[in-house]
């Protein structure tokens, strides 16, 4: 349930929790259940609802369809918060790509949280060495609504192709790409997700696959015209069948809200990630290299929420 509808029928909620405080209820849109966004929401909500007695919060984090969808959920009032890649963030706040005629000029910042390599898999009987072989190939694009999705029609428009140039173009959920891949219902897989992800370490143990490069000329545009994108590297030895480091781009997952919530909420919001911070790191691998200074400021394209302003300034990082 939405605090921002709580909110709206403010008497029927009011109920008061043991230490006397209002109890509100805040939700967070998050991605499929394999993904890393599910385990942001549910580790934010976690250290959150430890606070429940004090501050009267509870938060949930149910699985949605990603970026565009959280976003367009926020915007309507149907969630207060929710992780979006720091691309979808931008085109959002500026009503451009997917959001041309739909400006969320609402939308806030909170933090920004892990990179995000655009990831591809392929299936190593495919035969697939770089992005250009994925050209006549069954290629998972990615569900509507997904930030994967959506950036992958930016690659692909960037690259001068579109969905008909593979032999099938799926729109499978990260929670059905794995199985897919290992079935050989498709060839390759694209993702754009903080690695480790337990979703590529179940197709390359499943099959035989192998990570593929995405760079080229196309790509080295794509980033040196957009700001929200940069140059990535996945790690070698992190999946089978990929021993090397793999080259790509990517962006942000970053933390979002509605100027239309309270203040008071997002601070402590805030406040039960940074000051349980070590907790926080330690709840997914792909948060252990995260830098205070780094979540405050990289991948924030949407103006920064007061009551993040405000928490962010009480510990002198701003």
């Amino acid at each position: 349930m939405s605090y921002l509808k709580t909110f709206t029928f403010a008497g029927a909620m009011a109920l008061a929790t043991a230490a006397g405080a209002e109890e509100r209820f805040i939700t967070i849109g998050t991605g499929g259940q394999t993904g890393v966004y599910f385990v942001v929401g549910q580790s934010i909500c976690r250290l959150v609802n430890r606070d429940t007695p004090t501050t009267g919060l509870k938060c949930t984090a149910p699985s949605t369809g990603g970026s565009i969808a959280n976003i367009n959920a926020i915007a309507a009032g149907d969630m207060d918060m929710g992780v979006a890649q720091s691309d979808w963030q931008y085109h959002a706040y500026n009503g451009t790509s997917e959001f041309e005629g739909k400006q969320v000029d609402k939308l806030r910042a909170v933090f920004s949280v892990h990179g995000e390599p655009f990831t591809v898999v392929a299936r190593k009987d495919a035969n697939i060495a770089s992005f250009e072989d994925l050209k006549g190939k069954r290629v998972n694009v990615g569900n509507p609504g997904s930030g994967q999705r959506a950036t992958m029609e930016v690659v692909l428009g960037a690259m001068g192709w579109s969905d008909s140039d593979f032999a099938l173009a799926s729109e499978l959920k990260p929670a059905e790409q794995a199985a897919a891949l290992g079935d050989n219902k498709v060839d390759a897989i694209i993702y754009t997700v903080g690695h480790p992800n337990g979703s590529i370490q179940e197709a390359t143990s499943t099959v035989e696959a192998n990570l593929v490069p995405v760079t080229g000329e196309a790509i080295d545009k794509l980033v040196a015209d957009n700001p929200y994108y940069a140059k990535a590297t996945i790690p070698g030895g992190m999946y089978a069948g990929s021993p090397d480091d793999v080259e790509t781009f990517g962006v942000k997952a970053t933390f979002v809200t509605s100027a239309d919530v309270p203040d008071d909420v997002v601070y402590e919001v805030v406040k039960a990630v940074f000051d349980n911070f070590d907790r926080f790191k330690g709840l997914h691998p792909a948060f252990a290299n995260l830098k205070e200074e780094d979540m405050i400021k990289d991948g924030l394209s949407a103006p920064l929420h007061p009551g993040a302003e405000k928490y962010y300034k009480e510990r002198g990082w701003m």
